[in-house]
């Protein structure tokens, strides 16, 4: 391999990359938005704001302290109002049912994050591979010439034996 073979592979890895990082922001954006109907569309009540730009971390830790006082009252309402009990009930329900959704409006980003990381390691052992290649060759190279210049040094004292 010389050096334009060489170039012609690392350049052939990077149009693969680039290509990857494409088809991956094509086909999970596309479906990103088919994938999981609304909580409006299931006839669920919405607790958390609606939009693109949704801060997941404080959203979730929101409705879990929510769930978690919802719990407590409805413990105190078992103890003092048995008869009450099923509207905390259907509250919990509604709670555990925006959790949900919000957990899963998280997978295409984490599958997406997850192929990344993935394509990112196939690409480093590629390169990897690719040096190895260079460097396997500039040994063999080196060889080749250490024979050949023991040839020569070796060669009149061949030819007068």
């Amino acid at each position: 391999m010389n050096k334009e073979q060489n170039r012609s592979i690392l350049e052939e890895l990077e149009n693969l990359e680039e290509t990857l990082n494409e088809s991956i922001r094509e086909s999970l954006g596309a479906r990103m938005n088919d994938m999981l109907p609304s909580l409006e569309e299931q006839g669920v009540r919405q607790l958390y704001p609606k939009g693109p730009n949704i801060d997941f971390k404080k959203e979730l830790r929101s409705l879990n302290r929510e769930l978690q006082q919802h719990i407590l009252e409805l413990a105190d309402i078992l103890v003092e109002r048995p008869s009450q009990y099923a509207r905390r009930v259907e509250e919990i329900s509604l709670i555990f049912k925006n959790l949900h959704h919000l957990l899963n409006s998280l997978w295409p980003h984490q599958a997406r994050a997850t192929l990344v990381h993935i394509l990112e390691l196939q690409i480093k052992r590629r390169k990897q591979a690719v040096e190895d290649v260079k460097r396997r060759r500039e040994e063999a190279q080196a060889l080749l010439k250490e024979s050949l210049e023991s040839l020569e040094d070796t060669g009149p004292s061949l030819l007068l034996k």
